[in-house]
């Protein structure tokens, strides 16, 4: 039975790979384990948490600052990433000024809770013409509502440390799949096309009429992506 593993992003829990991780279990026969990062502040702690009780081989799927996170396993341990997927993430390390932007939320969050920064935090991963979708837009909000200031605050210094994960992108070897939404505003799809670039052999997929949270804004469409990754 093959494993595969999917990373959470920033303020997510595995609401955010549902349907994803039914499919696959049911379609594929795959032991799905969806990791969210609840308890550590950089980058390589998250990775090595991954590592830590995984098999000797095993495929690995990322979205969001969980995309960050399966680079740097895969940089950790290369060799036991079977496949890999990429999904509305990035590569390059923190750019001037952006720890000051990501503090403004951080520090509101702290002083008025995590419910205050949800819909400003949440609104803009939307692709518009989702963000009236109320259902959609209610279970993020609940899923925000499940961190605490601290989880924020912790998840945001890994982010701000990221490394540029560049040399890891030239380097990958095994099938990869680079997936983001047409209309993701926080990753947009020319940064994706970056990564494919620099991915020999990488298949890239934009979904249509979607933003940053593909995994729930355009559901199916994401799952038949994964699901021919792992076919």
């Amino acid at each position: 039975m093959k494993t595969i593993y999917l990373l959470c992003g920033l303020l997510c829990d595995d609401v955010v790979w549902e349907a994803q991780a039914k499919a696959l279990r049911e379609k594929h026969d795959a032991d799905v384990r969806v990791v969210s990062f609840q308890q550590d502040d950089s980058i390589a702690g998250m990775a090595s948490r991954v590592l830590q009780d995984a098999p000797e081989q095993f495929w690995l799927a990322g979205h969001s600052m969980g995309g960050r996170v399966a680079l740097e396993v895969y940089r950790q341990a290369a060799q036991r990433v079977q496949r890999l997927a990429l999904l509305d993430t990035g590569y390059e390390a923190a750019t001037p000024g952006e720890d000051v932007r990501r503090a403004v939320l951080v520090d509101r969050a702290r002083a008025d809770g995590i419910n205050a920064i949800a819909e400003t935090w949440a609104m803009p991963m939307l692709a518009p013409g989702n963000r009236n979708n109320a259902p959609l837009v209610n279970s993020i909000l609940e899923m925000v509502g499940r961190m605490s200031p601290e989880i924020y605050a912790a998840q945001t210094r890994a982010l701000l440390g990221r490394p540029d994960a560049t040399p890891v992108l030239s380097a990958i070897a095994c099938p990869t799949l680079i997936l983001c939404g047409a209309e993701d505003a926080w990753s947009p799809p020319e940064r994706h096309a970056r990564m494919a670039a620099l991915v020999k052999g990488s298949v890239l997929t934009e979904i249509p009429a979607c933003g940053h949270m593909s995994t729930m804004e355009e559901a199916d469409a994401v799952t038949q992506a994964l699901l021919r990754w792992a076919a």
